[in-house]
């Protein structure tokens, strides 16, 4: 399979060398210093375009790959303003998206666990929610992209959360809301924390990510199994397909 890396940063560099190890060829490594090589990619030799770059330039990075008709996968988070654009682009360009605010194998298993819990604990309204998410001081985007996957399916299994908050200890929560307090320190890959809490006890549920080699594999897994398909996917899709 030929890459062509959009975004060549630590998670791009992680995506390189696992790609490597499964004999993947990177026919190209494209940054904010050498965009213009993105321009005049040849779609002919790439087979999949994994994008793992900034906010600010996902949108243009996306676009481009699906104008040149690369099948694209995207981690970037903090433009999802855009995501139905980039939608209908692909849709009218008859090409292949999947965004996914988390690659990893774990954290997926982890989010239909949560959705799993919430739809238990809507039974228990002595029970409140909250949730902590932890990231390196690098991360720009506050709360992750993971963490408002996870806030959007407590929300759509809890009839008592409609929507979240990024709170601090002095943030005033109101009713219905999900407070997620975001911490930024050192290296920390990811780790995020679900919990419910009553008067005599707590509940948590946590993912905690020791390096960042499980989301640069699930990008590879996903990129192996999205060459052959046309449209618009998921992460569903793939877990679908994986737990046949």
């Amino acid at each position: 399979m030929n890459i062509a890396l959009i975004g060549y940063g630590k998670m791009g560099k992680a995506i390189e060398e696992i790609a490597s190890s499964k004999n993947h060829t990177i026919v190209a490594r494209i940054g904010a210093n050498n965009w213009d090589d993105l321009i005049n990619l040849d779609s002919g030799k790439v087979d999949v375009a994994i994008e793992f770059s900034q906010p600010e330039a996902a949108y243009d990075n996306i676009i481009k790959c699906l104008e040149l008709g690369i099948p694209t996968i995207s981690g970037t988070t903090g433009w999802l303003d855009k995501k139905m654009q980039v939608e209908q682009y692909c849709k009218d360009k008859n090409s292949t998206f999947l965004y996914a605010s988390n690659f990893s194998i774990g954290v997926n298993i982890f989010f239909k666990i949560n959705e799993l819990v919430s739809q238990i604990m809507d039974k228990f309204p002595e029970y409140t929610a909250q949730m902590e998410e932890v990231h390196h001081i690098h991360k720009k985007d506050s709360p992750s992209g993971t963490a408002i996957t996870l806030a959007e399916g407590v929300a759509s299994n809890h009839h008592a959360i409609n929507s979240w908050i990024e709170t601090d200890n002095t943030s005033k929560i109101e009713k219905g809301q999900l407070p997620i307090k975001s911490l930024r320190e050192g290296e920390v890959p990811g780790t995020h924390t679900i919990q419910y809490s009553s008067d005599v006890d707590s509940i948590s549920i946590e993912h905690k990510a020791h390096t960042r080699d499980g989301f640069a594999l699930g990008a590879i897994l996903v990129a192996e199994w999205i060459t052959d398909k046309k449209g618009l996917l998921s992460m569903k899709d793939f877990m679908d397909q994986r737990s046949q």
